[in-house]
C-alpha cells in the first residue's frame, strides 16, 4: 500500500503541480501556526512565538524544496525542466544543432543499418514453432567413413572430411525409428534446380526434398490446402508438392484455385496440395526454395546428375540428406546426443553395411538448429562483422567531432556557468543539465538516423542481393525489438560519450576570473599563449578523430586494392565477348544418347550464327563458383593410395573457344567422345548387374561384364600444366595412364580401363579467382548438364534472342538458365570484394570528412578565441605569413600525431582483414603511405581556411575584441 500511495502521490505532483504547491503552502503555514500556538501556550507573545517557530524551521523555501526533492517525482520533474531548458538552448544555436544532428544521424543511422542486416542474418530465430527445441544432427569420426557417395547443399559450413551433417536415407529411417529422445526426426535435401512444365512456358524452379514429417516436426502450417504428410512420402504414392508462399505469388499469381492443379517436374506429374505460410521462407538461413516434394520420389525427379546411383533413397552409401530432430519435453541436448550416438555408432560399425571401425569413434554431435544451420550466413557474416566495426569507428569519430563542437560551444557559456554557480547551483546539477542537452541532441540525431538507416538498409540489401544470382535477398530485414533496443542504446551511449567530457569541463570553471570583465582575462590568455601551450581536451578529440579516420581509410585502401588486384588478374583464358547459358536435357526427360545429340546439334547451329567465331560447352562454366573433383590412381603407386584433382567435363573445341593454349599433345576429337560413351555404357552395365534388386546375371556372366569393362579402351583425358608439374615432373605426360580411384578391394581386382592422357593445356582459374591454380583433368562431356560458351565478334548479349530460338527448335521444354556473359560472371564472382570496397570506401570518405570538420572546427574556434592575441602579434610586427604558419602548424601537429597513432592502431586492426585480402599483406606499405599522404593533404586544406581568416584580421578591430 505504501508503494502504491507513493506512486499515486508522485503522479499527482506531476499532473496537478499548482494544487500540490497550494497544499504544501498550507501545510507549512499550518505547521508554523501550530508551533507558534504551542510556544504561546508557554507564555510567549505571538510575534515572538512566530519568530521562534520560523527560526526552528529554517528557510521556508528550503524546507519546501526538501519536501519536493523527497519523492521520485522530483527527479522526473527536474529532468523535464532540463529537457525544456536544453531545447531552448539548442534553438538559440541552430547552426551548431544542425551540424551536430546531421553528424550523429550519419553515425547512428549507419550503425543501425548494418545491425539491422546483421540481426536478420545472424540473430533472428528460425521461422518455425519453438525453434529452441530443434537440434541439427552432425557426425564426426577419426577417419572418413568409406561410403561411396556424398552431397551437401550448403546447410552446414564444415569443410572437414571427418565431420559433416549429411546422412543416408536408410540411416535417417533407423535413427527416426530407434531414437527415443526425440518426439520426431525429419530429413531434407536441397534446394535443387528442376524443370517445371504445365504452368505456362517451361522454367527452372528450386525444389527441396523433405520427409513426410517435415512440416509437422517444424510446426509449419499452410495458408491454403494441407502440408505434406507421411502418406505422401511412400514409394507407391503419387507425386504431391507444397508451394512456398513467394513462389505461389510469383508463378501462380496467388490463385487460391491452384490446389489440385497438375504440373510436371522433370517430366514427372505432380499435384499441388498446399501453400506454406508466408513466414516460412526457409529452414536454413539464406536458402530459398520454390516448393517442397516428398523424399521418396527423389529417384524419379533427379534435380541434378547423381552419377551411376539410380536409387539414392534406398542406398546406404549415398549420404545426402540433413537431419533435424525435435527434442522431447524434459530431454536435454546432451541426453539426446548420447542416445543418437549409440544408434549411430552401432550402425556405422556393426550395421548391415559397415562404414567405420571401432577405433574411428564415430559419434553424433547435436547442435541447436539456429546455430548449426548456417546456409547463406557463411557468405555474409565475414562481410558484416568488419562493416560493423567500421561503422562503430564512424560513430566514435562522430562523437569526437560533436564533442569538440560542444566543448567549443561550452567555452562561450563559461560566464553563464559561473553565474549559476555563484547563485548556489550545485556542480552535479549543472553537469546533469549539460549532459541532458547532449542526450537530447543525440536523441534528435537518432530520430533522423532512423531515416538514414531505412535508406541504408535498402542500399545494403540491393548490394547484397547481387550475390544471389538475381534472386531476392533471402533474409527478411525488418525492425524488431533487437533493432530498436540497439538504436536506443547506441543513441544514449553517443549522447553520454560526446557530452560527458564537456559537461565535466564546464563545471570546473574558476568563478573569480570568469566573472571579471575587461581586458584582464584577455591579457592573461595572451600571456598563457607565450608560455608553453598545454594539451587541451579539444586537441585530444581532434587527434582521436584523425587516428580513427586513419584506421578506416587503411581498411578501405586495402580492400580497394584487393578488388583491383582481382580485376586485373589473368584467369588463364580470354573472357571477352563470350555469352554463357546453361541447358539440362535430363530435367526434361531426355536420355544420355539424346542429350549428347542435343549438345552436338546446338554446337553446330550456334556456330552458324553470323558474328559467332566459336562455340563449345562444359559441365561447369569457368569462374562460376561451381567445380568438381575426383580421385585418381597413378600407375605404380601403392594400392588405395589415390591422388585428388579437379575435374571438368568439356565439349569439342572447348580449349580453342576459351583460348586456353594447348602445349603438348592434341585436343579432343569426335572419336574420344565415342570412347567415353562406350565406357559409360560398360560401367552402367556392371553397376546394374551389381544391384541387389536387379535380376542379376549368373556369376560367370557378371565376371565377363567386369572383364569387358576392365579391358575396354581408356577414356582420353587432357591435363593442365599444374597437374603435369605435380604428378609427372621430369616426364612427358602425354600417353601416360591414369587409373580409377582404389578404395575397396573389389576396385583393386577390377580397376577398370582408367584414362589415357592425350594433351596438356595451360592453367586456368576454375572455381573462382581467389583460389590458387588447381591441378585439373579435362574429360569428354557425353552426359549431364552443359553450360554453353558462345564467342562472338562483338557484344554477345545481342545474340541471346537468336540463341533462345535455336535451343527451342533443338529440344522441347529446354529452358535456359545462368544466362550472362563471361565478363559478367567474373564480376559477379567478385561481388563480395566489390561490396566491401564500395562500402569501406564510402565509410572512409565519411570518416575523412568528419575528421576534417573536426580540425576545421577546432582551429576556427581557436582563431576566434585568440583574435585579440593575433591582433597584438600583428601590432608588434608579425607578418601575415607568420599567422598562417602559426595556425597551420597547430593543425598539422595534431594531424601528424593522430596519423602516427592511427598507423599503429591500423596495423593491428588490419591483420583481421588478412583473409579478405588478395595479392597484398595487411601491412602493405603503399596503402599506408597513400592514406597518410591523403590525410595530410586534406587535413592541410581544412587548416588553411581558418588560417586565411586569421591572415585577413584587421589589427585595430582585433585589439578592440573581447
Amino acid at each position: 500500500m505504501g508503494l502504491l500511495r507513493n506512486i499515486a502521490g508522485g503522479i499527482k505532483a506531476l499532473l496537478w503541480k499548482e494544487r500540490v504547491e497550494r497544499e504544501l503552502d498550507e501545510e507549512v503555514r499550518n505547521y508554523l501556526e501550530a508551533a507558534a500556538a504551542e510556544k504561546m501556550g508557554r507564555g510567549m507573545s505571538r510575534e515572538g512565538a512566530v519568530r521562534e517557530a520560523r527560526v526552528e524551521m529554517g528557510s521556508v523555501e528550503g524546507t519546501k524544496e526538501a519536501v519536493r526533492s523527497a519523492g521520485w517525482e522530483h527527479f522526473v520533474g527536474t529532468c523535464w525542466q532540463d529537457l525544456r531548458f536544453g531545447a531552448r538552448m539548442l534553438r538559440k544555436s541552430p547552426g551548431f544543432m544542425a551540424v551536430a544532428v546531421v553528424t550523429l544521424a550519419l553515425g547512428i543511422g549507419a550503425n543501425t543499418a548494418i545491425f539491422s542486416v546483421l540481426n536478420a542474418v545472424v540473430l533472428c530465430p528460425l521461422p518455425v514453432k519453438d525453434p529452441q527445441q530443434l537440434a541439427l544432427f552432425t557426425w564426426s569420426a577419426h577417419t572418413k567413413p568409406n561410403f561411396d557417395g556424398h552431397s551437401d547443399y550448403g546447410d552446414c559450413d564444415y569443410q572437414e572430411s571427418v565431420r559433416d551433417c549429411s546422412f543416408s536415407v536408410p540411416l535417417f529411417k533407423t535413427m527416426s525409428s530407434e531414437a527415443d529422445a526425440f518426439s520426431s526426426i525429419t530429413a531434407f535435401a536441397g534446394p535443387l534446380d528442376m524443370a517445371v512444365a504445365g504452368n505456362g512456358t517451361a522454367s527452372i524452379a528450386r525444389g527441396t526434398f523433405v520427409s513426410g514429417d517435415f512440416f509437422s516436426t517444424l510446426g509449419v502450417n499452410t495458408i491454403i490446402g494441407r502440408p505434406l504428410g507421411p502418406s505422401d512420402d511412400s514409394a507407391s504414392a503419387s507425386g504431391t508438392l507444397v508451394l512456398s508462399y513467394a513462389y505461389w505469388q510469383r508463378a501462380f499469381g496467388a490463385d487460391r484455385s491452384v490446389l489440385g492443379r497438375a504440373v510436371r517436374l522433370d517430366n514427372v506429374p505432380f499435384a499441388i496440395v498446399g501453400v506454406a505460410e508466408p513466414r516460412f521462407t526457409s529452414l536454413t538461413p539464406g536458402k530459398l526454395q520454390d516448393f517442397f516434394i516428398p523424399l521418396s520420389i527423389a529417384d524419379r525427379v533427379r534435380g541434378e546428375w547423381w552419377g551411376d546411383n539410380e536409387n539414392r533413397v534406398a542406398d546406404p552409401d549415398a549420404w545426402w540428406v540433413t537431419l533435424i530432430g525435435r527434442l522431447k519435453p524434459g530431454v536435454s541436448l546432451s541426453q539426446a546426443q548420447m542416445n543418437a550416438t549409440a544408434i549411430f555408432r552401432n550402425e556405422m560399425v556393426h550395421g548391415t553395411r559397415s562404414f567405420s571401425k571401432e577405433s574411428d569413434d564415430p559419434a553424433i554431435s547435436l547442435l541447436p538448429a539456429n546455430i548449426g544451420l548456417n546456409g547463406g550466413r557463411t557468405q555474409l557474416t565475414p562481410m558484416l562483422y568488419p562493416l560493423m566495426v567500421g561503422v562503430a569507428l564512424i560513430l566514435l569519430i562522430a562523437c569526437a567531432n560533436v564533442g569538440g563542437l560542444t566543448l567549443a560551444r561550452s567555452a562561450t557559456r563559461q560566464k553563464e556557468m559561473a553565474v549559476r554557480l555563484a547563485l548556489g547551483s550545485g556542480r552535479g546539477r549543472m553537469a546533469r543539465q549539460l549532459l541532458t542537452e547532449a542526450v537530447l541532441l543525440s536523441l534528435i540525431g537518432g530520430a533522423l538516423g532512423i531515416f538514414v538507416a531505412v535508406w541504408g538498409v535498402h542500399v545494403l540489401t540491393a548490394l547484397l542481393s547481387s550475390g544471389w544470382e538475381a534472386q531476392p535477398f533471402p533474409f527478411a530485414v525488418k525492425p524488431d525489438w533487437r533493432v530498436l533496443a540497439f538504436t536506443l542504446v547506441v543513441t544514449l551511449a553517443a549522447g553520454i560519450l560526446f557530452g560527458l567530457a564537456p559537461a565535466l569541463r564546464s563545471t570546473r570553471v574558476d568563478l573569480t576570473p570568469t566573472l571579471k570583465e575587461g581586458t584582464t582575462s584577455s591579457l592573461r590568455a595572451t600571456s598563457q599563449m607565450h608560455s608553453r601551450r598545454p594539451v587541451r581536451l579539444g586537441d585530444s578529440l581532434v587527434v582521436i578523430q584523425v587516428a580513427l579516420s586513419m584506421i578506416v581509410l587503411v581498411g578501405a585502401g586495402l580492400l580497394v586494392r584487393t578488388l583491383r588486384n582481382l580485376q586485373h588478374l589473368n584467369p588463364g583464358f580470354d573472357a571477352r565477348n563470350i555469352l554463357l547459358f546453361g541447358v539440362d536435357p535430363h530435367l526434361a526427360g531426355y536420355s544420355d544418347e539424346q542429350t549428347a545429340q542435343i549438345y552436338s546439334t546446338l554446337q553446330q547451329r550456334l556456330s552458324g550464327i553470323p558474328g559467332v567465331t566459336s562455340v563449345s560447352y562444359s559441365e561447369n562454366s569457368l569462374v562460376s563458383g561451381s567445380w568438381s573433383a575426383n580421385n585418381f590412381h597413378l600407375d605404380g603407386a601403392p594400392a588405395k593410395e589415390n591422388i585428388n584433382a579437379a575435374t571438368l567435363a568439356v565439349g569439342a573445341d572447348f580449349f580453342s573457344a576459351m583460348r586456353i593454349p594447348l602445349f603438348r599433345g592434341r585436343a579432343f576429337t569426335s572419336a574420344d567422345f565415342s570412347v567415353a560413351t562406350a565406357n559409360n555404357a560398360a560401367r552402367e552395365a556392371v553397376t546394374a548387374a551389381a544391384q541387389p534388386q536387379s535380376a542379376s546375371p549368373s556369376g560367370p556372366a557378371v565376371s565377363a561384364l567386369h572383364q569387358d569393362y576392365d579391358h575396354s579402351r581408356p577414356v582420353p583425358a587432357i591435363i593442365s600444366e599444374a597437374f603435369a608439374r605435380k604428378f609427372f615432373a621430369g616426364r612427358d605426360p602425354v600417353g601416360q595412364h591414369l587409373g580409377s580411384p582404389q578404395t575397396k578391394d573389389d576396385e583393386i581386382r577390377h580397376p577398370g580401363p582408367g584414362y589415357i592422357i592425350v594433351g596438356v593445356v595451360g592453367d586456368t582459374k576454375y572455381r573462382d579467382l581467389r583460389r590458387g591454380i588447381l591441378p585439373t583433368v579435362y574429360l569428354p562431356l557425353v552426359r549431364n548438364i552443359a553450360h554453353f560458351a558462345v564467342r562472338t565478334e562483338s557484344e554477345p548479349t545481342a545474340l541471346l534472342k537468336t540463341a533462345r530460338e535455336i535451343v527451342s527448335r533443338t529440344g522441347e521444354d529446354l529452358p535456359l538458365f545462368d544466362i550472362r556473359t563471361q565478363t559478367e560472371q567474373i564480376e559477379e564472382s567478385l561481388y563480395q570484394e566489390r561490396l566491401m570496397s564500395q562500402l569501406s570506401l564510402f565509410f572512409g570518405v565519411l570518416a575523412l570528412v568528419l575528421a576534417c570538420i573536426g580540425v576545421y572546427g577546432l582551429l576556427s574556434y581557436e582563431v576566434a578565441r585568440r583574435t585579440r592575441e593575433l591582433g597584438i602579434r600583428m601590432t608588434l610586427g608579425a607578418e601575415r605569413s607568420d599567422l598562417l604558419r602559426l595556425v597551420v602548424g597547430e593543425g598539422t601537429l595534431l594531424i601528424v600525431i593522430g596519423a602516427a597513432l592511427g598507423t599503429g592502431a591500423a596495423i593491428g586492426v588490419a591483420r583481421f582483414l588478412q583473409r579478405m585480402l588478395y595479392g597484398l599483406y595487411a601491412t602493405d606499405l603503399q596503402t599506408f603511405a597513400t592514406v597518410a599522404i591523403l590525410l595530410m593533404v586534406v587535413g592541410l586544406g581544412a587548416c588553411c581556411l581558418p588560417a586565411c581568416r586569421a591572415m585577413r584580421l584587421d589589427p585595430m578591430v582585433a585589439l578592440r575584441d573581447e
